[in-house]
């Protein structure tokens, strides 16, 4: 109880501060309504307008939470409205992206660090490319791609592994390094071969770090999805959702489907890590 206690206090006030914003950027369009009909409002009235507005500025949770219901269990799963639909369709090609990035990243990593000539090469524009926005490059990609008569989920997955594969090489990188000199030696000793070395030692040691960067990579994974979603005239996905909502004024949809992204998104990084307590734990690095 001790430990749900402070959450649970820091949840009640972003609600009632949600609350209270809701009510100051909404209590506008219910004061203009009012004077157009030459009617006064009180502060009660005001209040319980703010809180029902089809098109709120800002939604109130329980609007939120409502449109959250409705899109996931309200719908037929084959519905344009239902978030059940919407939500398989960005899973499917974050996933794939997902898998695309972490493939490349640990094989890039792998080369980096057995590879003085890579390390030097391939690391600077590794980084390099994580310079360049993912608005800028999602655009040009959808389109090329498009040229070429490929569209749907390839075009969202390699802008998804763009964005996921950073995070897996830059930690996977940094776990192939982790053995100390001295676990080194003591192999050399054992005259061990470099995939001997490689099999039993670095990769081994770079699990935690493997581990902690998929969780980061999976998000950005999403991340990269829901923004090639955006530009790609999609009418499914939760970018789809997002974008359609905005053309039309409708907060409550935006905002539903970008909780839906958060529960997918820690959904997906809770999974990484129950795999990382299974995997270390076998592997005797954790009790």
């Amino acid at each position: 109880m001790r430990s749900i206690l402070p959450i649970l206090t820091v949840l009640g006030a972003i609600v009632a501060l949600w609350y209270g914003a809701a009510v100051m950027l909404n209590k506008q369009w219910t004061y203009d309504q009012a004077a157009r009909a030459g009617v006064t409002v009180t502060t009660a009235q005001m209040l319980a307008d703010t809180m029902m507005q089809e098109r709120p500025v800002l939604p109130a949770p329980h609007q939120v939470a409502k449109g959250l219901w409705d899109g996931f269990t309200g719908q037929k799963i084959t519905s344009k409205k239902s978030l059940v639909l919407h939500s398989w369709i960005t899973f499917s090609a974050t996933m794939a992206g997902f898998g695309l990035g972490t493939a490349a990243g640990i094989l890039l990593a792998v080369g980096i660090v057995h590879s003085r000539a890579m390390d030097m090469s391939v690391m600077p524009w590794a980084i390099a490319s994580q310079t360049i926005p993912i608005l800028a490059i999602a655009p040009m990609v959808i389109v090329v791609l498009a040229s070429l008569g490929i569209k749907g989920l390839i075009p969202k997955a390699i802008i998804a592994a763009y964005l996921s594969f950073f995070p897996v090489l830059v930690g996977m990188v940094k776990g192939l390094r982790a053995p100390d000199a001295m676990q080194l030696d003591l192999l050399r000793t054992y005259n061990a071969s470099g995939a001997e070395t490689f099999w039993k030692l670095r990769l081994p040691s770079s699990m935690p770090y493997l581990f902690a960067s998929l969780k980061v990579g999976v998000a950005a994974a999403l991340v990269g999805t829901i923004v090639a979603e955006l530009p790609a005239g999609a009418s499914q996905g939760l970018g789809a959702r997002l974008l359609s909502g905005s053309y039309y004024g409708q907060t409550i949809q935006i905002w539903s489907a970008l909780f839906a992204a958060a529960i997918l998104a820690a959904g997906l990084v809770l999974i990484v890590g129950l795999i990382e307590g299974r995997v270390l734990k076998r592997m005797g690095m954790v009790r």
